[in-house]
């Protein structure tokens, strides 16, 4: 996902996971020393079904540039692999402009709480596919870039999120529930 990023990345995912290890690197390498991002992935949630992004806009269509690198070369990949043809996701990706700070954080906290909510886990920390570990005991191997975004200190970060934890999973769970009774 993170080479998508890249302006000049145009390689199809299939093929560039092929390559050896030395030349991904050097391919990556190319692409990073032209500094010469569409995006800077603040906040990431993969969930079964669909993903959830932060993301700042670098370049003039940045984001529609990345979304559809991205959604259609894993289409391709998954099609090939899976012996299918046709799509994979049922409509364009949804975007909404933050405005604010506080909008942020709780979009945020919204995303990491995501897999909790949905039943997936316990624990948010035992789900892999989710930045907040990124948040929450940073590193120098993550892909977010949320330092200048999201102000907080990894353990204030980790009080927000997992205050909300329970009332989240009780709203989604309502959202489940009216949706499913619903008649029209």
């Amino acid at each position: 996902m993170t080479v998508y990023r890249f302006a000049d990345f145009d390689y199809k995912y299939s093929k560039y996971t092929n390559l050896e290890i030395k030349h991904q690197h050097a391919i990556l390498k190319r692409a990073q020393d032209n500094d010469n991002l569409l995006v800077d992935i603040i906040a990431y949630c993969i969930m079964p079904t669909h993903i959830h992004l932060i993301l700042k806009q670098n370049t003039d269509k940045g984001i529609t540039k990345f979304m559809a690198k991205i959604l259609n070369s894993y289409s391709r990949y998954f099609n090939i692999r899976h012996h299918r043809a046709g799509p994979l996701w049922e409509g364009h990706f949804k975007n909404v402009l933050v405005k604010n700070d506080e909008q942020i954080y709780h979009l945020s906290r919204y995303i990491h709480l995501n897999p909790y909510s949905a039943g997936l886990v316990d624990d948010l920390l035992g789900w892999p596919h989710s930045s907040l570990k990124d948040f929450i005991a940073p590193s120098n191997q993550t892909i977010c870039n949320f330092q200048n975004v999201i102000d907080m200190s990894p353990s204030k970060y980790r009080n927000f999120v997992l205050k909300q934890k329970d009332y989240q999973r009780q709203l989604s769970l309502i959202k489940n529930i009216l949706i499913d009774n619903y008649s029209g």
